[in-house]
């Protein structure tokens, strides 16, 4: 009787330490969360070779550790994004920790597209929503300003077309003592170094026939092919070393 009483509390305890076992060896990775427009979104089959920059982010993580959640829109403003509860969703995710990277002002500048257009005052006000809302849930906000479009003037100079977005990302990221990864800057830096022509390669340029999503060719200076993502990626990921943000202890080497 004895004998079998023992039994049973060493069976009990092996079964809580075992069962413990996974618990303690299994820490959930970090989530990343992507908020932004088409320049960073996930493309569907039918958009190929059209890519998002925000593809391309796993593969400098281990997966183990982080995990990247795209969530970014073709056609999404800061407006929109939340009108769509597609920044609620992410907020109701969030556990402490995680980070959201947020990248617009593509479609928030577009004063002919009513259906996404922010006033820049309401584009900041949106700005800081997103900061304190991640803070709230102890997670942590970085701010990307939108990366550069190609375009060229007559003499071959390099022509802004964000006006003053970029600006506003910048200042609150200041004001709010946030991270800031400045694509708009370096994205710059590597059109104008790619030159004129080869700065094509970069971008959703095809000929007519050269490929069945675009039978009639395409000639899109806004959204990257894989190259071009791949180059905006890097920079994605230079800014985080740049900025010490805690993540870079997981980028790979």
């Amino acid at each position: 009787m004895k004998m079998n009483s023992s039994m049973k509390i060493f069976s009990v305890l092996a079964l809580i330490i075992f069962a413990g076992v996974p618990v303690f060896a299994q820490k959930s990775p970090i989530v990343v969360y992507l908020a932004g427009d088409s320049t960073m979104a996930e493309k569907k089959p039918e958009k190929r070779p059209e890519t998002g920059w925000g593809e391309m982010l796993q593969a400098y993580f281990d997966e183990g550790k982080v995990k990247i959640e795209n969530h970014a829109q073709n056609g999404r403003s800061t407006r929109t994004f939340i009108s769509e509860n597609r920044w609620q969703t992410i907020v109701d995710k969030l556990k402490k920790g995680d980070y959201v990277f947020v990248q617009f002002g593509h479609n928030d500048q577009s004063k002919e597209k009513v259906d996404r257009y922010t006033p820049p005052e309401d584009y900041r006000k949106n700005l800081i929503r997103f900061i304190e809302e991640v803070r709230a849930k102890n997670a942590n906000p970085v701010l990307l300003t939108p990366v550069m479009r190609r375009k060229f003037d007559a003499e071959g100079k390099f022509v802004d077309q964000h006006g003053v977005y970029p600006g506003i990302v910048r200042e609150v990221a200041k004001e709010y003592k946030t991270p800031l990864v400045d694509m708009h800057r370096t994205s710059e830096k590597v059109l104008v170094g790619y030159g004129v022509e080869e700065s094509k390669k970069l971008f959703l340029q095809l000929q007519a026939g050269e490929n069945p999503n675009y039978p009639n060719g395409v000639n899109d200076n806004t959204h990257f092919n894989p190259r071009g993502a791949e180059e905006m990626v890097k920079l994605a990921v230079e800014g985080i070393r740049e900025q010490k943000i805690g993540l870079r202890k997981y980028l790979k080497k």
